[in-house]
């Protein structure tokens, strides 16, 4: 399959991961995983070195039935796991690729299996004027420490420092979300120095 520009397009089918909360390209999120769905689907994914999606929950709640999700989310890893209490995983996972669902379809376990087609992420250098942004960014980094902001950290790249600002941002996850699905790195920038400079939160 190819994109009207003629690139390739990569799909994948994937399990999906319904959440109150947005991951973001190179983001951490800790998880606490009980359901046997989930659970079932984090031992496939850790055996077979394979990629989940978490999309933030449009419709339905985390538990019980299965949620309906936005069609933007980002695949994940899981980076680090370990289960203290049986039957209760802790994982940290690690936001690759953004990704669109194309269909969906819901599991005799109620686990949701997506076909999703991979976001084209064009590598854009931090324009000059945007770089006010970054004391901000390097502080809450500094605040973080490496388990939620692990290394490296692509200060130059305009989509990561577009990502790790949304991801602290206090704002709803609907917002974050609009940010996710947003093509352009640059124009995401522009949204979040609005948004600081209105709450004088840049130098």
């Amino acid at each position: 399959m190819r994109s009207p520009d003629g690139a390739a397009i990569e799909t994948l089918r994937i399990p999906l991961f319904p959440l109150n909360t947005v991951l973001f390209p190179g983001g951490v999120q800790p998880l606490k995983i009980f359901e046997q769905r989930y659970l079932d689907m984090a031992a496939a994914c850790l055996k077979e070195n394979t990629p989940f999606g978490i999309c933030l929950i449009d419709a339905g709640a985390e538990v019980g039935e299965a949620a309906v999700p936005h069609t933007v989310g980002t695949l994940a890893r899981i980076a680090n796991w370990e289960m203290e209490q049986l039957g209760i995983l802790m994982i940290d996972a690690l936001g690759g690729r953004r990704f669109r669902i194309l269909d969906h379809e819901v599991g005799a376990d109620k686990l949701l299996i997506a076909s999703v087609e991979l976001i084209a992420e064009p590598e854009v250098p931090l324009p000059q004027h945007r770089e006010r942004l970054l004391p901000l960014l390097q502080r809450v980094i500094g605040d973080l420490g490496p388990a939620r902001m692990p290394e490296p950290h692509r200060y130059d790249d305009a989509a990561w420092v577009g990502y790790r600002l949304t991801e602290v941002l206090p704002v709803q996850n609907l917002a974050k979300q609009k940010l996710l699905e947003l093509e352009d790195p640059l124009s995401r920038l522009e949204i979040l120095e609005k948004f600081l400079d209105q709450r004088k939160l840049l130098g």
